[in-house]
C-alpha cells in the first residue's frame, strides 16, 4: 500500500524493517512499471536531471509517492518521480528523481530509502549525483568533479544496530577510472556531507578542508553508506554550483546556485550519459 508523503510513512514506525519495506517498493515498481529488474539506478541531484532523457528510452514514469516508503521532495530541481531506462545495451537503469535530504528532518531510513528499493530491485551499480560548494578555487561554477571518498559530519547513519560495514574504496576506483576514459580531465575530490538546510559559514568550510574535505554539501554520503551495505559499487559526482562559503568574496544566493545548475545541466547531463553508456 503506497502512503501519501502528508499521510503515515511506515519507515517512520521504529519496529518497522527498512529492508521489508524496501523489498515491498520494489515490489511494487516493478508492477507499476513492467520491468521485473532494473541493473542500475542514478540519483539525479541538481543540476543531473537532463541525464534521464539522454542515457536511453524512458518506458514507465511513476510518481515517487505512489510507492511505499517515498516523500515528496522538499527542493526544487528534484522530480518526484522514478524512471524506467532502457538502455542502449539491453540493461535498465532506474532513474531516481525523488531525493530526501536529511535537513528535511524524516529521519535517516528515508532518507536512503530510494537506495535500498533500488538494491531490492535488482540493481548493483548506484550513481550518486549532487549539485555542491568547491573548496578548490580553481572549480568554478559548472565544473563536474568526481567524488574519491565522503566525510560524513551529519551525526547520522544509515547502519542500525551491530552493523559494520567497511568504507574502503566506498566511492568505485573502477568506476571512476571508467568515468575518466570518457572524460581525461575530470577532477575529483572528497565530499563533505553538514546536515544543512543552512549554508556552511566560511569558518565551517575551513574546517572541512583542513580535515581533507574539497567539495561541500547536504546529501550522498548517507546514501553511499546504505549502498555499501546492499553491495552496490557506487560512483559520485558533484556538480561544484558555487565555491563555497568564503573561499570568494561573494555571498552564497540560492538563487544562483540553481541558475549555475542549470547552465551547466546540458553538458554535465551529456557527459554522465556517456559514462552510463560505458557501464
Amino acid at each position: 500500500m503506497s502512503t501519501p508523503a502528508t499521510g503515515h510513512n511506515p519507515l517512520d514506525d521504529p519496529a518497522a524493517d527498512p529492508f521489508e519495506i524496501a523489498r515491498q517498493a520494489a515490489a511494487q515498481l516493478a508492477e507499476a512499471t513492467g520491468v521485473p529488474r532494473h541493473d542500475i539506478a542514478l540519483t539525479l541531484g541538481s543540476g543531473w536531471a537532463q541525464a534521464a532523457d539522454l542515457i536511453g528510452e524512458t518506458t514507465a514514469t511513476v510518481p515517487a509517492t505512489e510507492i511505499v516508503g517515498f516523500s515528496k521532495p522538499a527542493l526544487t530541481g528534484h522530480v518526484g518521480t522514478l524512471r524506467s531506462v532502457l538502455l542502449p545495451n539491453g540493461k535498465r537503469a532506474l532513474i531516481i528523481g525523488a531525493r530526501t535530504h536529511f535537513y528535511e528532518g524524516h529521519g535517516v531510513r528515508r532518507v536512503v530509502h530510494s537506495v535500498r528499493t533500488a538494491a531490492a530491485a535488482g540493481a548493483t551499480t548506484m550513481i550518486l549525483t549532487n549539485g555542491a560548494g568547491g573548496i578548490r578555487s580553481t572549480w568554478g561554477p559548472g565544473t563536474p568533479v568526481l567524488i574519491s571518498d565522503h566525510i560524513n559530519l551529519t551525526a547520522a547513519s544509515p547502519l542500525e544496530g551491530a552493523t559494520f560495514i567497511d568504507l574502503t574504496d566506498l566511492y568505485s576506483r573502477r568506476l571512476r577510472d571508467l568515468a575518466r576514459t570518457v572524460d581525461p580531465s575530470l577532477d575529483e575530490g572528497v565530499y563533505v556531507q553538514f546536515r544543512g538546510p543552512h549554508y556552511e559559514t566560511p569558518a565551517e568550510v575551513q574546517m572541512a578542508k583542513t580535515v581533507g574535505g574539497h567539495i561541500v554539501g547536504m546529501s550522498t554520503a548517507l546514501e553511499a553508506i546504505a549502498a555499501r551495505e546492499a553491495r552496490m559499487e557506487i560512483l559520485g559526482f558533484s556538480l561544484i554550483t558555487n565555491p563555497a562559503a568564503g573561499i570568494s568574496d561573494e555571498p552564497l544566493d540560492h538563487a544562483e546556485v540553481l541558475q549555475a545548475g542549470r547552465d551547466a545541466e546540458p553538458v554535465i547531463s551529456a557527459l554522465l550519459a556517456r559514462v552510463v553508456a560505458q557501464l
